[in-house]
């Protein structure tokens, strides 16, 4: 009779597979960086391995290595400013990859943080994960390649209008900062920056920024009427083809949602909470997911203040949002945000078929 010798099993999946001849399932944490990857592997239930550095080329190679021996490979890693590659270059090799939020991984606060020890921290998560714990990850949705295209033509025009907007901006700071009025569009066409009434030397340098803010703007409008000519037609008076267009691309796929709280819980306008024993405590709005997307619901929603009277959510808040409504700031915030967490869930009811628009209250 032989004995069993102690192998530090850390999950029943290692058991199962040393009792069962089976193939152990293997789980990669990845601390995504520009130049190289740090992986920790986790073979079936045992310790994570110690984490490797790896070039982006070699780690590929290294994957694809682990794929062809038939075993079941997952794989994570955050979000982050270098896109959604990895994550289709692995499912190409034929491995489950997640991509999860930006997170502390420092659980036992040893406020101590390594590439290693982050690598670590994602592939015991994930391990968790695989084992049926849905909440060890908080996944983010990966785009496809269409919809990160439509989506990149809007987020340009973003860019182009703040990069305008700073350099308008540091020529009427110039003239402020030398005691003149500033003048607004001091760059334009009409009426010229010849006609300011500065000094030359100070002309001189805002005509080193005229061709830029002017080549700006040629480009801004030509990318409003790309995006506005893609907008669906009869669109609910206030809605707007450029914000309407903004809001679809930046939501993907509105099938994706199965119920109004999934809807509103992505848009961040839902109140966060503090509770403990007999104490609640609402507080802001928690501003998790799309900021975009929030940005454009809450513009929308002031504008179907007046354009839509009749639409339900600005019948109820109509008491403070009206124009003279003697009702403070913050009153008034709370409300808009209300109203805009609702036009979410009923554009989700429209875009997917559930409901009408007139039968919302919002005239075409």
């Amino acid at each position: 009779m032989h004995s069993i010798t102690n192998t530090e099993l850390s999950s029943h999946e290692e058991t199962r597979c040393q009792f069962n001849g089976g193939r152990c399932t293997i789980k990669m944490g990845i601390d995504v960086h520009q130049d190289f990857y740090v992986v920790a592997e986790q073979v079936g239930g045992t310790n994570p391995k110690s984490a490797q550095r790896f070039s982006k080329q070699a780690f590929l190679h290294w994957a694809a290595k682990l794929k062809q021996r038939g075993v079941e490979v997952h794989a994570v890693y955050e979000a982050c400013g270098f896109g959604f590659s990895l994550q289709r270059q692995l499912s190409a090799l034929g491995i489950v990859c997640h991509v999860v939020c930006p997170q502390k991984l420092d659980e036992r606060n040893k406020r101590v943080k390594t590439d290693g020890l982050d690598a670590k921290a994602l592939c015991l998560k994930l391990d968790r994960f695989v084992q049926g714990n849905r909440d060890a990850l908080a996944l983010v949705r990966v785009p496809t390649e269409a919809e990160e295209r439509s989506r990149a033509i809007h987020r340009q025009r973003e860019q182009l209008v703040g990069a305008r907007k700073r350099l308008e901006a540091q020529g009427r700071s110039l003239m402020v900062n030398h005691g003149l009025e500033p003048v607004q569009n001091w760059w334009s066409r009409n009426g010229g920056i010849a006609a300011l009434p500065v000094p030359q030397w100070m002309r001189e340098l805002l005509l080193k920024s005229q061709p830029i803010l002017l080549a700006l703007q040629e480009k801004i409008a030509a990318l409003t009427v790309q995006l506005q000519s893609a907008a669906a037609p009869n669109q609910p008076r206030g809605l707007g083809k450029m914000t309407s267009v903004i809001i679809d691309r930046e939501i993907g796929d509105w099938h994706r949602f199965n119920n109004r709280r999934q809807i509103a819980s992505y848009t961040g306008l839902c109140p966060g909470e503090y509770s403990s024993g007999n104490t609640r405590l609402q507080s802001c709005v928690t501003k998790h997911g799309n900021p975009r997307l929030r940005a454009a619901l809450v513009e929308l929603a002031w504008r179907l203040v007046r354009f839509q009277p009749n639409y339900k959510p600005v019948r109820k808040w109509r008491q403070i949002l009206a124009k003279g409504a003697l009702a403070t700031g913050a009153a008034r915030k709370k409300a808009i945000v209300a109203v805009a967490r609702q036009l979410a869930v009923d554009l989700w009811r429209v875009r997917t078929g559930r409901c009408k628009p007139e039968a919302l209250g919002l005239v075409i």
